[in-house]
């Protein structure tokens, strides 16, 4: 898997090539070719293309893999300080607990709005059908996490037991 350090290493070197190609298109213009608009054209892609390498250098693509968590989907984001996820309805609390903080690691992003506290809360839920015909979408559980800084020590986990006991039991 690509790292952040070789997508800075590939923005460099195309970052070398993009000046080359304007230094190949302003000699274009200078001597009259035929190509040279051509050439412009080359030298915005190549722009364009330096640019979204460079960016890719920025962020980290990598997600974090927290043992006994398990998989959930993104029910609720608006790119701002609230997100909801779904969970599956057979979760036990230790994998919840390790779910939230695989969440907390994985939807932090540096281009959050925040709000006065800077604070990411993120909310674990399920549905379940207590009767025919009826869901009910029950929280589980939540985490807060900083939006300032990526490696958050201070995750404050909060699990509502009273709703995983309202959860369906495995049949054994």
């Amino acid at each position: 898997m690509l790292t952040t350090a070789a997508f800075l290493n590939y923005a460099k070197w195309a970052g070398i090539l993009t000046l080359a190609c304007g230094v190949l298109a302003g000699l274009g213009f200078i001597l009259q070719w035929g190509i040279r608009f051509r050439l412009v054209g080359v030298t915005g892609f190549m722009g364009v293309l330096t640019g979204g390498l460079f960016a890719l250098g920025l962020v980290p693509l990598t997600h974090a893999v927290v043992p006994g968590a398990v998989r959930y989907k993104l029910v609720y984001d608006t790119g701002g300080a609230q997100t909801v996820i779904k969970v599956p309805p057979e979760i036990t609390e230790t994998q919840l607990d390790a779910t939230l903080r695989q969440a907390a690691s994985n939807l932090f992003s540096y281009g959050r709005l925040g709000q006065i506290n800077n604070q990411l809360t993120i909310r674990a839920r399920t549905v379940i059908h207590p009767e025919l015909g009826v869901s009910k979408p029950l929280y589980l559980g939540e985490v807060k996490r900083s939006l300032v800084t990526r490696d958050d020590d201070q995750l404050a986990i909060k699990v509502y037991p009273e709703n995983i006991a309202q959860l369906p039991k495995p049949n054994a």
